[in-house]
């Protein structure tokens, strides 16, 4: 027996509620020590029991620290970091080679790192500071299962669709170097899965077909409502329980604190615990406001409960737009099959609750993607296009990323989609310029984000490779400029596989890449793949004819 659609609807409300009203339950706790420079190198600090210049001889034993001065000398400067640990940084010509961290007690050395992981302590591979209990493998398989297992066609196993959906799961094998510290391995892995997806996009974008396969071959659809329902309550579940709130999600908390209090949002002295962390678009922190008001900051970085709150609305909003979306694009019940499809696809995925995991504001990204998509199923071109340039636009006045796709969807009637873009972007952005106007916040946001150096990608990690990035960058905005007119009358799946392509396109090229970026192009990848497929059995001739056509569906 199929579940009623109100009923469900209800469920989903509930669940919704559910969430805001957890967010509460986060008690405030102390984060991570900052550093300080004892007043005397030969007397211990109080509440220590060694002396800096006693912890600098211990930490110049450390086995890189002996390495790094094979190529010369080292100067060692000694911080106390939080009670009972020691931190000596060994610097040579004001550039910090090496970081060894002691323990006060017993001397022993806790860590020491060298190269990239000494500026980038994101690429150490510390548990839990991406993702905290999702890594676990307890965790993660089983969800990697749940995800393909509703689309598995066990009598047709050598499906394209198989294969999608095995190679939106192998971002894994970069992850999991990632997670040992090994970004030499792990950022590579992830362009093989990047090039893939692009090839498949435009495959997809480029070649129109009807439904045809069973999308959902064996799984009926109360099954899939009740995962759905479940998925969403876990991930909540697991936020609220077990996460932890990045730098991202700070800014966002003390943005909106800053708006609140009526400080500027955007120059120096934004924060001293995230130095730049005025890198987005005003709409980001005007997001986080209702949320920081009902859940004050406490003025330093605890569990900020007001980021987990942002963070799971961001994630019901892609989820509800999906469902909707998927109702949209098909009539009947064939239309709640594909959008709850959709909904189950998202919250199933191990990549979208990454990101809720880490309460980034990356699923803004996707919010406004589901959006354009909504936007392009409306009937009158003027609104379509318009609704357009509201979701383009919102999504490129939080982050920027979402600009590329104002060509996409701009063929209907170009002039109303970029003077709703341009008009809501000037009317949220101007009254947040810093003192400098437009060229401050351009190098305090775009500039400051397109310029920094990483060692996340191969472009940060080989410097001769900096042709071919420009070429990539050529071609991405070559891709964005041609997805205005090619394919000529594309339906909304196609439109979906163009806007994932130049997604794509565009974190193929980026310095600084990470596995957030992933939720950015989810919507329109699900959309794109699963659209081509039917949601029930066809007629026997329809489908012998279909198998006549090609062996992989």
């Amino acid at each position: 027996m199929e579940l009623p659609h109100r009923a469900v609807a209800r469920v989903g409300a509930l669940v919704a509620a559910a969430a805001l009203v957890a967010c509460a339950a986060f008690a405030p706790t102390a984060h991570a020590a900052d550093l300080d420079r004892p007043s005397s190198l030969t007397q211990p600090p109080r509440f220590f029991e060694r002396s800096a210049r006693e912890v600098e001889r211990i930490a110049a034993r450390a086995e890189k620290v002996r390495e790094a001065k094979r190529d010369g000398p080292l100067r060692p400067a000694s911080y106390t970091k939080g009670l009972g640990r020691w931190q000596v940084s060994w610097f040579r010509d004001d550039r910090e080679i090496v970081q060894v961290q002691v323990d006060d007690r017993t001397g022993a050395i806790l860590e020491q790192w060298s190269g990239d992981q000494v500026a980038w302590s994101m690429a150490r591979g510390y548990p839990g500071a991406f993702g905290r209990k999702l890594n676990a493998p307890y965790v993660w398989i089983p969800l990697c299962v749940l995800f393909l297992l509703p689309f598995l066609d066990v009598r047709r196993p050598f499906r394209l669709l198989h294969l999608d959906l095995l190679v939106l799961l192998a971002f894994g094998a970069s992850h999991y170097f990632f997670n040992r510290g090994e970004i030499g391995v792990s950022a590579p892995l992830a362009y093989p899965v990047l090039l893939y997806l692009l090839a498949r996009v435009l495959l997809a974008a480029f070649r129109p077909r009807r439904p045809s396969g069973a999308l959902i071959p064996h799984t009926p659809l109360t099954l899939l409502v009740v995962g759905l329902v479940f998925l969403t309550a876990f991930r909540i579940g697991l936020n609220v329980a077990d996460s932890n709130v990045i730098d991202v999600g700070y800014a966002g908390e003390i943005g909106a604190d800053r708006i609140a209090d009526g400080h500027e949002l955007y120059g120096e002295g934004f924060s001293d615990d995230v130095e730049r962390g005025d890198t987005y678009g005003p709409v980001n922190y005007l997001l986080y406001v209702p949320f920081e008001q009902a859940l004050p900051w406490s003025g330093r970085w605890d569990d900020l409960p007001a980021a987990h709150g942002a963070a799971i609305m961001f994630d019901l909003l892609a989820l509800g737009g999906l469902v909707l979306l998927g109702r949209r694009m098909r009539p009947g019940r064939e239309g709640v099959m594909v959008g709850v499809a959709f909904g189950y696809a998202w919250v199933a995925y191990p990549y979208t609750t990454f990101v809720l995991e880490s309460n980034s504001n990356d699923t803004l990204v996707a919010v406004a993607c589901v959006g354009a998509l909504l936007a392009a199923t409306l009937a009158r071109d003027r609104a379509s296009a318009a609704a357009a340039g509201l979701a383009i636009g919102l999504g490129a006045a939080s982050k920027f990323v979402t600009a590329a796709l104002a060509p996409l969807f701009a063929r209907r009637s170009p002039v109303v989609l970029f003077g709703t873009l341009l008009l809501l972007v000037a009317l949220v952005v101007v009254p947040f310029l810093p003192e400098g106007g437009v060229r401050e916040l351009y190098d305090r946001t775009i500039g400051y984000q397109a310029s920094r150096p990483s060692p996340f990608s191969v472009w940060g990690q080989v410097e001769s490779l900096e042709w071919l990035q420009n070429i990539a960058k050529g071609a991405a905005a070559g891709l964005a400029i041609i997805a205005a007119f090619r394919p000529s009358a594309p339906d909304l799946r196609q439109i979906a596989a163009m806007g994932a392509a130049i997604l794509i396109a565009v974190e193929l090229t980026a310095t600084h890449w990470f596995y957030l970026y992933i939720v950015w192009f989810v919507p329109f990848i699900l959309v794109a793949l699963m659209a081509a497929h039917a949601t029930g059995p066809r007629p026997r001739e329809e489908e012998r004819e279909a198998e006549r056509e090609a062996v992989f569906a």
